[in-house]
């Protein structure tokens, strides 16, 4: 293998090792998780989507085809960007706001967090009995219907109140909680600048609603929060409207009426330009009118007062073309006056159409010059004749042009149509429950990673041997793995049932390590001047007593002479272990009240004996410097093969710093997953300024199978048995 490879081996491995440690916390949050996650299906408010579907026709005249020509008069094409603005717009909102009462909000006051899904999953006809006695909330079955709502300005937008009463009577409280007017359903009730008209009320005495009264802004911006348009396909002109809401039946209602409201409007505004040209023609033609009788009327005079007059061929051809002429040009004034109305003088197409007016003048003055050489009757004939003429064209003509617009009002259709009406699907939209409880039990697991990942990122403790060796350059003499067993005779030591693994479990993969210390101590004691093994640590709770006692007992089972000395004088409790007395111990024999044969306590482990620590006294430390401490370290080894001393932890108080100038040699015990790097090399370094070299160390209670994930088949191997 590739280094490479090596260290995603040891990443993946200790990745694993992680989760397996961490097991139950992965577990709790990740149930915790999905408990939040039914919960949350329980209390969510179902939400219903409705749906539409908008044509927006490219056409501009009304519902006769013939009436193309009328184009200019009925506006310029639609678009449909425009068209998703004043679907959006105050304009459409406004009116179905107005016409639903949407700016009145009224709902059931109903307990936080469970009192909606409660109230929802009632199908009771009459109100719900009150839950935990909390009668003033609403618990299902409440039916309230309020038609109408005047408010003082200040109480817009603002939090009412309505309490029920007895038989449909109510009581209103403002946003103060103060009492403004008392009614009953049915009737209307005014008081102190509020009315309101309560159709309908169903709840039980003392039930409470919310009640608001919005303005028409805060009631649209409400509805354009729930309310989307779009166009489905790129140029498509087809518009998909989408409202969603609790209340399925409400919806529908909101989402058809501004469907039909925004159909309405644009036929509206379809049929105004033809509704204001049709305005100004009938106000035109009485004149008109009159001008063509009073034009006959003269005509008609002239010819009974001259005798029948007939006009030549070339008098009637020139009557012809003038009247063209005369049409012609009052066509094009009446052209010039509508675009004046969007243009200026100096437009360019006004500036055409001033020079076919001038052209028709030119033509109308070369006209005249004709009619000037006829003779006087037949110009008088001609004259009168023409104004006959150009009237009656031009009444007909506008006649029937007021006659098309009149056809057009009236089959205008708008540009645009509905092509599906709202439907509420039936199913709630969202995510399902099945989906929301995947995405919990996921986001569980993850937040399961990030705790863990917070929890090592804060624990900067040791959880492998060849950290202390590689930053304190101390050799780990002994890597001593987890012990249950040890874990219940320690719980059983406590009740006074004593109990060593050594003893009673043998085979127990600590007691292997244990051994297997036993062998390099004999090696590393070799140089030593004493035989006298200190066994300390650098805080409490290392497990320090425990390698004590269960290496005395290994030592001892190969026949050596072992003698453990208890010198914890504050907290020692190695003698409950063996079935020993505290009393008559290190503490009366520095003190002259007892001598060595009195304090060693034999032990049924055949070769080991125990000092005790004897009452503790209230200076211990003063004590251990007695010279009559390291008289007895001196005597007892001479009798003995081995000595261990058990001392308090380092950097807790100094006794093991006294013990310390006056054995053989000093083993630490580190316990996996306890303490930081810094402390171990703080109770090396406290330990080192007293003088006390410290031999190695002893690693205690290592997660075997954790160990196993992280390192694979380069790990340790704790256990070797053979089984019959």
């Amino acid at each position: 293998m590739s280094p490479e490879d090596d260290d995603e081996g040891l990443a993946l491995g200790e990745i694993i090792a992680v989760l397996i440690d961490y097991r139950w916390l992965i577990a709790a949050i990740t149930l915790f998780a999905l408990v939040l996650g039914l919960a949350w299906i329980f209390i969510a408010k179902p939400v219903y989507r409705a749906d539409g579907l908008l044509q927006v026709e490219e056409k501009n005249s009304g519902g006769i085809g013939s009436l193309k020509a009328l184009a200019p008069l009925l506006g310029d094409d639609t678009t449909v960007s425009a068209e998703l603005e004043i679907l959006s717009s105050r304009m459409v909102l406004g009116r179905v706001v107005s016409k639903l009462k949407l700016d009145i909000v009224v709902a059931p006051r109903t307990l936080p967090l469970i009192g909606g899904a409660v109230a929802r999953r009632y199908e009771g006809d009459e109100p719900n009995s009150p839950w935990l006695g909390l009668s003033s909330f609403a618990w299902g079955g409440d039916v309230i219907q309020v038609d109408s709502i005047d408010v003082p300005a200040r109480a817009l937008d603002e939090q009412l109140t309505l309490i029920a009463g007895d038989a449909g009577a109510f009581e209103l409280l403002d946003m103060d909680d103060q009492a403004v007017l008392q009614g009953k359903a049915g009737t209307r009730a005014s008081g102190q600048g509020y009315s309101i008209f309560v159709a309908q009320l169903k709840a039980r005495p003392g039930t409470q609603f919310r009640l608001k009264k919005l303005s028409t802004e805060t009631a649209i911006d409400e509805l354009r929060k729930n309310y989307s348009v779009k166009e489905r396909g790129k140029k498509s002109s087809v518009l998909e409207l989408s409202l969603v809401g609790s209340d399925p039946a409400q919806i529908g209602i909101v989402l058809d009426d501004i469907m039909n409201t925004y159909v309405r409007q644009n036929v509206e505004r379809r049929s105004a330009e033809a509704e204001k040209t049709l305005t100004f023609l009938e106000t035109q033609l009485p004149a008109l009118k009159t001008q063509v009788d009073s034009a006959e009327a003269a005509y008609n005079n002239y010819r009974q007062s001259r005798g029948s007059l007939d006009l030549s061929l070339e008098t009637q051809g020139v009557l012809k073309s003038l009247v063209e002429v005369e049409n012609a040009a009052v066509l094009l004034k009446q052209e010039r006056d509508e675009l004046r109305q969007r243009f200026t003088p100096e437009h360019p197409t006004i500036q055409a159409v001033d020079n076919k007016l001038q052209r028709l003048n030119e033509r109308r003055k070369a006209f005249e010059v004709d009619v000037a050489r006829l003779p006087d009757t037949q110009q008088t004939v001609l004259r009168l004749a023409r104004d006959v003429e150009v009237s009656t064209r031009l009444y007909t003509e506008l006649l029937n042009t007021a006659q098309q617009l009149r056809v057009s009002k009236a089959g205008t259709v708008g540009d645009v149509r509905v092509i599906d009406p709202a439907a509420v699907a039936r199913e709630p939209v969202g995510a399902k429950p099945v989906a929301i409880l995947g995405i919990a039990l996921l986001l569980g697991v993850l937040l399961s990673m990030v705790v863990i990942w917070l929890l090592r990122s804060l624990r900067v403790v040791v959880e492998d041997p060849d950290i202390i060796e590689s930053q304190l350059g101390l050799p780990v003499y002994a890597t001593v793995p987890h012990s249950k067993i040890e874990l219940d005779l320690h719980r059983k030591a406590r009740s006074g049932i004593g109990g060593l693994l050594a003893v009673d479990y043998p085979d127990d993969d600590a007691v292997e390590s244990l051994r297997g210390l036993r062998t390099t101590l004999h090696f590393a004691l070799l140089d030593a001047k004493r035989n006298s093994l200190l066994i300390t640590g650098s805080s409490p709770g290392l497990g320090k007593s425990f390698i004590s006692k269960n290496l005395g007992v290994v030592l001892a089972q190969v026949g050596k002479r072992v003698l453990i000395i208890d010198a914890d004088l504050r907290k020692g409790h190695i003698h409950k272990e063996f079935g020993l007395e505290r009393a008559v111990g290190v503490s009366e024999y520095v003190a002259g009240q007892a001598s060595l044969q009195h304090i060693l306590k034999a032990t049924v482990v055949p070769n080991l004996s125990v000092v005790s620590t004897g009452q503790l006294p209230p200076n211990p430390s003063e004590l251990l410097m007695h010279e009559r401490f390291v008289t007895m370290l001196t005597e007892l080894s001479t009798s003995f093969d081995t000595l261990i001393v058990d001392a308090p932890p380092v950097l807790a108080v100094s006794d093991a710093a006294i013990i310390g100038r006056h054995v053989g040699a000093t083993l630490m015990v580190a316990r996996s997953g306890k303490h930081p790097i810094r402390e171990l090399e703080q109770a090396v370094k406290r330990l080192a300024q007293a003088g006390v070299e410290v031999k190695g160390f002893v690693f205690n209670d290592l997660n075997v199978s954790r160990q196993r994930y992280r390192y694979g088949y380069k790990g340790y191997v704790y256990r070797y048995s053979y089984k019959g």
